[in-house]
């Protein structure tokens, strides 16, 4: 546990380790199920099935977003408060999103579940791909009422990182031995695929129910608490509106994607996708563990103005992921035929998604700082801007990418629509913060509030 005094005095770099160590930890295990699922599911369903699971992707961005919306919504108030000194109103904040998550996780397996297969063909499924979707979808949809991975940010932003990391692990461990035992062992397929996903969900929501009615927890759950305020579910969700509809529109910007890949390069391109989104996940997760973990750092000293502090966390925060991005980019800058084999055995598959993973990740060694950079805004309670550049790489700069590229570059334009919208998604961010930089220096100078 981190407490108050440490979130103010203590050295930032090592406060961002202490809360990103675990929070990246628990994010590479996430990382490898989705890694992991997708290797059982190409070697033992083949090329269909994983584009199967690319297809249905966009739904399980869905559902993050809502954890997202509200977890990070939540955690950003409940770090700001307790910068304040004001448990009581973190407390309510707390019992508000927990009872706000499962609210609109049923509400949303619910609508999915009524239109799955219109959805899923606008999503990408041609009709030799659709029912793998179907499958495995009807399943993870009743799993999602008991996805409760966004209280890992209202854990973490408590100063419990550890127990946020057992969650993932959690999760994602059991989800891995169960893949191994329905796909491999029992030959259920992609059905066995959403089995396991939807018991390991099942298992993390209760150890995080657990962790708050054993009394472990700094913020108290509280009865009084568990009901929903339209004033603080409106604050938590406006705060939380970033990651959602960054979500949001990363899933859209995937049907797009699936569509204009099926248009260019048939089912097999949209196989080669769902390889490289898990490829992808090796460099974002990590990267928000680290965003997630430098959040309570941020926005606590941000709420106690410590701007020397915040710029600080800022920095470190920037050179670390920076660092990380580019160490997984010289693997598959160098070795991209090796990860392609680690799902599939089909020479043909291998080649065209070794191509595609160079390309479509091409300018990784820049996200680094664009996500830290957008989530600044988001940890010190500024919507608006992290709105802006949350949007900017997956929708404001790709989108018009997608639709203008692939017209003179066949599947190659498909590809290199990405690593365009990185850089300028990059550009805007270094504006942002460069003037937010000049702000924080006035205020500094001045004496003034953060405020």
């Amino acid at each position: 546990m981190v407490t108050e005094k440490e979130l103010r005095d203590e050295h930032v770099l090592s406060l961002i380790l202490r809360f990103s160590g675990p929070a990246i930890a628990g994010m590479l295990m996430m990382s490898i199920y989705n890694i992991v699922d997708r290797i059982f599911i190409g070697h033992y369903v083949g090329p269909l099935g994983i584009a199967g699971l690319a297809v249905a992707f966009p739904v399980m961005m869905i559902k993050g977003a809502i954890g997202s919306l509200v977890g990070w919504g939540g955690a950003s108030l409940i770090s700001i408060r307790l910068g304040e000194g004001n448990k009581d109103e973190a407390e309510k904040i707390l019992g508000n999103a927990i009872i706000l998550i499962f609210v609109l996780a049923a509400l949303a397996s619910l609508l999915t579940f009524i239109f799955l297969e219109p959805l899923m063909r606008l999503f990408g499924a041609s009709d030799r791909v659709l029912p793998y979707t179907i499958d495995y979808m009807r399943i993870v949809l009743v799993g999602n009422l008991f996805h409760l991975m966004g209280v890992n940010s209202l854990i973490r932003a408590e100063g419990s990182p550890r127990t946020a990391m057992i969650t993932s692990f959690i999760g994602a461990g059991l989800n891995i031995v169960l893949d191994a035992v329905f796909v491999i062992c029992w030959q259920m397929g992609v059905t066995g695929a959403a089995l396991a996903t939807a018991i390991s969900q099942f298992a993390s929501s209760c150890w995080v129910m657990s962790y708050y009615l054993r009394g472990k927890s700094l913020l108290k759950l509280k009865w009084q608490n568990l009901r929903i305020s339209l004033h603080r579910s409106l604050t938590i969700c406006s705060v939380g509106m970033p990651f959602f509809l960054r979500t949001i529109v990363h899933s859209l910007v995937v049907i797009l994607l699936n569509n204009k890949l099926r248009l260019h390069g048939g089912d097999l391109a949209v196989s080669a996708m769902g390889i490289i989104n898990s490829v992808d996940s090796l460099v974002m997760l990590p990267l928000m563990g680290l965003s997630n973990g430098a959040q309570p750092v941020i926005g606590f000293n941000f709420g106690a103005v410590q701007t020397k502090r915040v710029k600080q966390t800022l920095f470190y925060a920037v050179a670390l992921a920076t660092g990380m991005a580019v160490a997984v980019f010289l693997l598959i800058l160098f070795f991209p035929s090796v990860f392609l084999r680690l799902f599939t055995k089909d020479a043909q598959l291998i080649t065209l998604g070794s191509r595609g993973l160079q390309l479509f990740l091409l300018m990784i060694p820049v996200l680094g700082f664009q996500i830290i950079g957008s989530n600044y805004f988001q940890a010190t309670g500024r919507p608006g801007q992290a709105i802006i550049l949350n949007l900017a790489r997956q929708a404001i700069f790709l989108v018009p990418a997608l639709l203008i590229m692939p017209h003179f570059l066949d599947l190659d334009g498909v590809w290199l629509s990405q690593p365009a919208a990185d850089v300028l998604a990059v550009l805007l961010t270094a504006v942002f913060i460069w003037r937010e930089i000049r702000s924080l220096n006035q205020k500094e100078k001045a004496g003034t509030s953060l405020a």
